[in-house]
């Protein structure tokens, strides 16, 4: 036999319903952080559940539609942090469809053309973080939880940036996939930031 094949995310692949084992489990990291969002808008604890699923999904069977249901509740959730905190900024209700529709037309970019989307999610995080940022810088009571939650983000996804396949912290054989830490650490970081969000925005 010869060596294992490694996923993007360092971990080898194995055969069966679980390709990526401790990447898989580790997403349902996103479930618990659902639940644990408190209070936030229903909407946000559920497409913070979606990423768990859709990363599960990604992770274990990665069937054809996997990118759709990874990225679809991820690009929401960015997208309605943006939302929140514009509508805070601005002292104006948040509406439903400045997260729902841009996630909604999303939906053929990704179908069509993965690399694309991908660039717009990155477009979607540079606009919610500096919306948030800028929500902290206005707002003193809420810079430390907006800092610790940017903070949760930004180390576990540099962890996970050098743990990809051929980084420098890419270990194959290891229980301690840097990719899973990304998992743990964004999803306490979408905790953190849950009680900034607003509840009766409409």
């Amino acid at each position: 036999m010869g060596p294992a094949v490694t996923g993007p995310g360092c971990e080898p692949y194995l055969d069966g319903f679980l390709q990526e084992p401790i990447a898989a489990i580790s997403s349902l990291i996103y479930i618990v952080a659902a639940l644990l969002a408190r209070p936030a808008p229903l909407p946000y604890a559920v497409l913070v559940a979606g990423i768990g699923v859709g990363s599960f999904v990604q992770h274990g069977p990665n069937p054809p539609f996997a990118d759709l249901i990874h990225d679809l509740p991820l690009a929401g959730t960015l997208a309605f942090v943006a939302a929140d905190a514009a509508a805070h900024l601005t002292a104006q209700p948040r509406r439903w469809w400045w997260w729902a529709v841009p996630t909604g037309a999303l939906v053929p970019v990704i179908l069509l053309a993965p690399v694309s989307a991908d660039l717009v999610q990155v477009g979607m995080a540079v606009a919610a973080i500096g919306l948030t940022l800028m929500r902290a810088r206005r707002h003193p009571a809420s810079r430390r939880r907006i800092l610790l939650a940017l903070g949760l983000l930004a180390v576990g996804g540099v962890i996970g940036r050098l743990s990809v396949s051929g980084g420098p912290l890419c270990d194959p054989e290891s229980l301690l996939q840097g990719h899973a830490v990304w998992h743990v650490m964004s999803a306490a970081g979408l905790v953190v930031l849950a009680p900034l969000l607003t509840r009766s925005r409409r």
